[in-house]
């Protein structure tokens, strides 16, 4: 009989048997391998990484953009509440989306997507920047329930494009062409109207809505540049004061002694603009000149008084009652051109100047000398007039009048800022509207009316995207269930007697949300009427931002690029003592020492380190 082994040989058995196999034959090498890489705990991202993924980061995502959708649901429509945002330093009063959006400082990777949305409508559009928002907030909530019982997120994603698709269409479908003459002006007046319901001036809207519509009309039609609509702020006086402006308007600017002996009115002056400094200078810090003889100086003198008069001498021998420059007129030119009835103004802002120059049709001169007449501007009328406690120049009967100025006043600084913002939106939703020249029933007529359409056309597919298309329909009635709650109505019934309107027949096909008293009503023959360009962007952007938050399931943070200091996206320190190369310390890749990081190590000699942004 053998005897059995001894404990000892054997546990050496054991423990060299993983070697032995690994050594002793190359084809168990691949097996090898292969188990290694099954094996976990292979570390691949930073130390400190936090990664989320699956199914709770998808309904992670879809909650925080609920909570920002739940901060500005409130400030939607006529009766809409608005938002107080101090910054720190600056107090803001405003229920304009995208106003809210920017200001909210939103931290949450997947929920700056709504800001981008609401950012993106402001520009396209300039309204519906809160109904982007809920649309999008609304379709994630109804695709929650699918995310959670396991649905894949590509099915739920097709099946919001195609929904998005019907809805876009049918808006094309339902919307209304305008004609031409006094009953496109009267459409124009009424939408832009329709966008200042819901603002802070919207009791004004009969004086603001027609100046909207004449400040676009001004302007290019092929172009429609709204930055030549200028907007000036003057605290004091009543909202009501405000004016609109035919021409051009910039505030009095900087002026030296001399300036109150110039005429400040004219009649079909010529205007020439400069971008020319009109003042004596001395010689540079630097210069250096030598003379024999004393005498010598005072030609150096006279030669620089004779380069500033024959620069005057030449901007009178123009022919121009108005001399306007960027760059500063000192008081030698200032009393010069007062003693020969001539009006000048210097450091004009580039705008100003520039819509000055399009309204006159001058062209900006970069030299005094050979100054032609086609170079200079013409208007019927300028006047320099007070506006509260600023002092305004108006060029007004410009001959190519291609733009406006509206100037507002107000009590408060905020309350001037908010008009600011409501005026923007107006004029954008004009330009719009001109543009596209259809326009559709805003109060969630339109919406409850594309909701009943992709609900008809789901019936006529099968499968899951049946249920996808139900689930986008109930989103798309977010809008009008809102405004019936900002307004204290009953949501469930408005939108219970709104479903049984349009599903009767076509001629319920506008009726919407009646804010003045709880029901519903034809919002078309009520004037509430929107440019068909923006529910077509905002149902677009929303299905589009709802199919990208979604598409993500897996979220990687890495903490040490929130610190400061650390590395940015390029590899560079950001922060004081951050590593210059990826923000490490001590020696970079191939043993070479760190660049700007650490301190003064990896610095030449004779270099100091000092505080500052770029990681020294």
């Amino acid at each position: 009989e053998s005897s059995p082994p001894k404990r000892h040989s054997s546990t050496h058995s054991s423990r060299r048997t993983p070697t032995t196999r690994f050594l002793r034959s190359p084809k168990t090498r691949p097996l090898h391998k292969m188990s290694m890489m099954m094996q976990p705990g292979i570390i691949l991202l930073r130390e400190g990484t936090d990664t989320s993924q699956g199914k709770a980061q998808i309904i992670s995502n879809i909650n925080a953009c609920a909570a920002v959708a739940e901060t500005i649901k409130t400030t939607l429509g006529p009766r809409g509440m608005d938002k107080l945002i101090f910054d720190g330093r600056k107090v803001t009063i405003s229920n304009d989306g995208a106003t809210i959006m920017r200001l909210l400082d939103v931290v949450h990777p997947a929920a700056k997507t709504l800001v981008d949305i609401s950012m993106s409508q402001d520009a396209e559009v300039g309204d519906g920047t809160t109904s982007v928002v809920l649309i999008a907030a609304s379709i994630l909530d109804e695709m929650k329930s699918f995310v959670e019982d396991g649905l894949h997120p590509q099915i739920i994603i097709r099946g919001i494009r195609k929904a998005a698709n019907l809805a876009v269409q049918r808006v094309k479908d339902l919307a209304v062409s305008m004609r031409g003459g006094d009953e496109a002006r009267q459409l124009l007046v009424t939408c832009a109207g329709t966008a200042l319901n819901s603002k802070l001036i919207s009791n004004h809207k009969d004086m603001f809505a027609p100046m909207v519509v004449d400040a676009v009309s001004m302007l290019d039609p092929q172009l429609l540049d709204l930055d030549l609509v200028g907007i000036k702020k003057v605290s004091g006086g009543s909202v009501r004061q405000s004016f609109l402006v035919e021409g051009v308007a910039f505030k009095k600017t900087f002026s030296y002694a001399g300036f109150e002996q110039q005429p400040k009115k004219f009649s079909d002056p010529d205007i020439l603009l400069l971008n020319v400094e009109l003042e004596l200078k001395s010689e540079k810090e630097n210069a250096e000149i030598r003379i024999t003889d004393p005498d010598q100086y005072q030609s150096i003198v006279d030669a620089e008084w004779r380069i500033i008069y024959d620069k005057l001498e030449a901007c009178v021998a123009s022919g121009a009652k108005i001399i306007l420059s960027k760059l500063p007129i000192g008081d030698l030119a200032t009393q010069y051109f007062a003693d020969r009835d001539l009006f000048c103004a210097g450091r004009v802002t580039n705008e100003d100047m520039m819509r000055v120059a399009k309204a006159t049709g001058g062209v900006v001169q970069c030299t005094c000398h050979d100054i032609q007449t086609s170079a200079l501007g013409h208007c019927q009328h300028f006047e320099e007039r007070q506006v509260g406690d600023e002092r305004y120049n108006l060029f007004t009967g410009c001959p190519r009048s291609r733009t406006a100025t509206i100037v507002l006043r107000g009590g408060s600084e905020q309350f001037i800022d908010e008009t600011h913002r409501s005026i923007h939106d107006a004029l954008c939703i004009v330009k719009r509207a001109m543009r596209s020249g259809e326009v559709v029933a805003g109060g969630g007529a339109i919406e409850m009316e594309v909701s009943k359409f992709v609900r008809e056309e789901a019936r006529k597919i099968e499968g899951k995207e049946q249920l996808i298309m139900n689930s986008m329909a109930r989103a798309l009635e977010v809008i009008p269930r809102q405004l019936a709650d900002n307004a204290g109505f009953d949501a469930t019934e408005v939108l219970n007697n709104l479903r049984m309107k349009h599903a009767k027949d076509e001629k319920g096909r506008w009726y919407g949300v009646n804010v003045d008293v709880e029901g519903i009503t034809d919002t078309f023959q009520s004037n509430v009427w929107e440019p068909a360009p923006n529910k077509v962007n905002s149902f677009a952007a929303a299905s589009e931002a709802a199919c990208l938050i979604l598409s993500i399931d897996e979220t990687v943070r890495n903490p040490r690029t929130e610190q400061p200091g650390a590395a940015d996206a390029n590899g560079v320190g950001l922060g004081p003592g951050g590593g210059g190369m990826g923000g490490r310390r001590g020696k970079a890749p191939g043993g070479m020492p760190p660049m700007g990081g650490g301190g003064r190590r990896g610095m030449p000699k004779g270099v100091r380190a000092f505080k500052g942004r770029g990681g020294a």
